[in-house]
């Protein structure tokens, strides 16, 4: 990042505070009237929260195929209070207590020290780019419904390429501007599905929410419930863009939750009392077969549409997460400086944009369903670390100010922790060889680049910011003071 960079606030050593304005630069007035201008507010924050979570029930038929309607239907109403609610409020209070740029990277660090720190990041990153993979292809692939020829070979990778381009670009043009585009994307990707909802509603037979398939596939239905309903943390790693992230994030969390959860449910209760169809009929698309069954071919057509528009939103949300997630590690000098830098004119991390960019594009031709269990075995090891911070952290700082605090005593913490930890165990134990392999080179290349960075650092290979120098002796600083 351009400009001297210097700490502009000290820790008290009778009351530690957050260490949140502190780890950021400080720049001139015209640069620091511009970053103010161009903070985040509250209403696009809900909406990236929401593509960073959901994108809509595109991609969540195949809980039905699994599991059979019922389950189908248990699972988006209980895994949110198990899963998504204790990981949102995690997110809420740590995100207020240490709003900086790289989020969950930040509070490992701060947690158990830069190592673990430092592989928290690459776990949640390569989880975030693997997930991003699956938007590009995915336009490709409705795109290709109606053009046949790029469907397979040379045209699909020149498709995939270019859709991946203009998607960074996007991005690259801002963060409020990607935010207010979500807004839009929502509303035009979720009014098919109210339409259609609306539609059957006369031919609603109730009874059929009562089914369970046969051949039940635990793993395909508890991957992809995980798949649609993860992500509540990858915010955090814009926290540093947040206008007064300590009043906004709790009161976005709360709302994205409530718009994700009717997103999901209102269409899935609607369509299987309305049609009886196969279960095996539930497959990824499914919902604009539904729309042409429900509605006739235009809805279809609209829905397919939808489901390109909400991969778009998706990509955007993931693809701002990964950049500013790799500026805040560059801050915190986890990586190269010039990871940190911004765009002159768009103020933001456009190295951390083409990087992002590139390993996604680079994952983009796996397959869909490995994508899916390579993002969430890593995500899970991630919120496994992730949880691990957050207790500690109440136990080891009683005494730092958290803005939003969960209302809980550690007893009540831990009961509140356990059941989503065992989850991510079940779903990581369901995971295949080739998922297993992949997770556990891409741990040991972790592992091997914090110690390489390491190395670069006292080589004077590269250049880190002294910015994550000088915080980590606020911190020990900060330490000394709790232990008094």
């Amino acid at each position: 990042m351009t400009g001297e960079i210097q700490l502009h606030s000290q820790i008290s050593a009778s009351m530690p505070e957050p260490l949140d304005d502190s780890i950021f630069p400080v720049q001139s007035n015209g640069e620091k009237h511009h970053r103010d201008k161009s903070k985040l507010a509250i209403l696009p924050l809900v909406f990236l929260i929401y593509f960073e979570v959901s994108g809509g029930p595109y991609g969540s038929e195949q809980t039905v195929q699994s599991g059979g309607p019922l389950l189908a239907i248990l699972g988006f109403v209980i895994l949110p209070f198990v899963w998504s609610i204790p990981e949102a409020l995690i997110t809420a209070e740590l995100s207020t207590a240490l709003p900086g740029n790289g989020g969950f990277v930040l509070w490992t660090d701060r947690a158990f020290g830069p190592f673990l720190g430092s592989l928290m990041g690459t776990w949640k990153f390569l989880s975030g780019a693997i997930n991003s993979a699956a938007y590009p292809a995915l336009c490709a692939d409705y795109v290709a419904r109606n053009i046949p020829s790029i469907s397979s070979g040379a045209p699909r990778a020149i498709a995939v390429t270019a859709a991946t381009i203009l998607l960074s670009f996007l991005n690259y043009t801002g963060l409020s501007v990607v935010g207010y585009t979500a807004m839009a994307l929502c509303a035009a990707s979720l009014s098919p599905f109210f339409i259609m909802s609306a539609a059957a509603l006369p031919r609603l037979h109730p009874r059929r929410w009562g089914g369970v398939a046969a051949n039940k596939d635990w793993s395909l239905y508890l991957n992809t419930l995980f798949w649609n309903l993860n992500f509540w943390d990858n915010a955090s790693t814009l926290a540093g863009e947040v206008d007064r992230p300590q009043r906004t994030f709790p009161k976005a969390l709360l709302a994205s939750g409530l718009l994700t959860s009717a997103a999901y449910l209102v269409p899935l209760l609607v369509v299987t009392a309305a049609l009886d169809v196969p279960y095996s009929s539930w497959d990824d698309g499914f919902y604009a077969d539904a729309a042409g069954m429900i509605c006739g071919q235009w809805l279809k057509y609209w829905m397919e549409v939808g489901a390109v528009l909400s991969a778009i939103g998706l990509y955007e949300a993931q693809l701002s997460s990964s950049a500013f997630q790799l500026l805040g590690m560059a801050d915190l000098a986890f990586l190269p400086k010039f990871l940190a830098l911004r765009s002159k004119w768009f103020d933001t991390p456009w190295v951390g944009i083409v990087i992002s960019s590139l390993i996604t594009l680079g994952i983009s031709f796996l397959s869909f369903d490995d994508i899916i269990s390579s993002s969430n075995f890593l995500y899970g090891l991630g919120m496994l670390l992730e949880i691990a911070a957050f207790l500690h952290l109440r136990r080891k700082e009683p005494r730092l100010k958290r803005p939003f605090r969960v209302p809980l005593r550690m007893p009540g913490l831990i009961f509140m922790c356990l059941v989503p930890s065992a989850f991510l165990v079940l779903v990581m134990a369901l995971a295949g060889w080739k998922v297993f392999a992949i997770s556990g080179g891409l741990t040991v290349f972790g592992c091997a680049l914090y110690f390489f960075m390491e190395l670069c650092k006292r080589k004077g290979f590269l250049k880190f910011s002294a910015l994550g120098e000088k915080l980590g002796e606020l911190e020990e600083e900060e330490g000394n003071a709790n232990d008094a």
